[in-house]
């Protein structure tokens, strides 16, 4: 009996040293399963991911790291803008609109300018 991965993408290979053991036991589920011994190590990561995701320190420290990734975008962003001028693509000036909450305007040129 065969199971598919859940997960969306291709499929890569993984190496990974594990004691006898536990090789030997991960042998044992598999023939109990029906499973091939790769597809068991396979479905016991996917419901470890799956765990992982829930835990609350998990969450927090992802959380800051989103922030870390943010903050480094936008210094990159202002360091584009410094070298080639204040103005921006309109996708950058829609995104930067987009995440301070208000709809982007365009400033048109008066007559004075």
């Amino acid at each position: 009996m065969s199971e598919q991965p859940t997960g969306t993408g291709q499929l890569r290979t993984l190496a990974v040293r594990i004691t006898e053991d536990l090789r030997a036991q991960l042998d044992v589920v598999a023939q109990i399963t029906g499973r091939s011994t790769t597809e068991e190590i396979r479905v016991a990561l996917e419901h470890w991911v799956e765990k992982t995701k829930s835990d609350p320190a998990i969450l927090q420290k992802a959380a800051a790291i989103r922030a870390d990734i943010e903050r480094e975008a936008q210094t990159r962003r202002n360091a584009i803008s410094a070298i080639f001028g204040a103005e921006g693509t309109t996708e950058e000036k829609a995104e930067e609109s987009t995440s301070a909450g208000r709809p982007a305007t365009r400033r048109g040129k008066t007559s004075d300018e």
